[in-house]
């Protein structure tokens, strides 16, 4: 079984997760149950993939499961998108937080490579 909290990627996606929260704290009431709840749903989703995954028994197993973080970090690329085109963000809050979800993807592309 392997550990979670070794993996970088799930270091960095749990912090960008935290990072999410706080920001998102910061949106518009009416939008608690709507974009909010969406870009939180899908953020905490990549960590919880990748942690979920590492307590499979086989490398195809895990694989599935960084598929999973993987379409989970696409999604949270969008609506970080929505929310600096609806003002919520900044022009240099998106920049930050779309490099971070990119250096995500990267890396598991990168694991899944080393999975097959």
């Amino acid at each position: 079984m392997r550990d979670f909290k070794k993996y970088d990627i799930w270091q960095l996606s749990h912090l960008l997760t935290l990072e999410i929260y706080k920001i998102t704290s910061l949106f518009p009431k009416e939008e608690i149950y709507g974009l909010s709840s969406q870009i939180r749903r899908a953020v905490s989703s990549i960590p919880t993939n990748i942690s979920e995954g590492c307590g499979r028994n086989s490398d195809k197993e895990f694989n599935q499961f960084l598929n999973i973080a993987l379409g989970s970090a696409n999604e949270t690329e969008y609506l970080l998108i929505l929310p600096k085109d609806l003002n919520y963000i900044s022009e240099e809050q998106f920049s930050d937080l779309d490099s971070k979800i990119n250096t995500i993807k990267s890396k598991i592309y990168k694991l899944k490579e080393k999975l097959n």
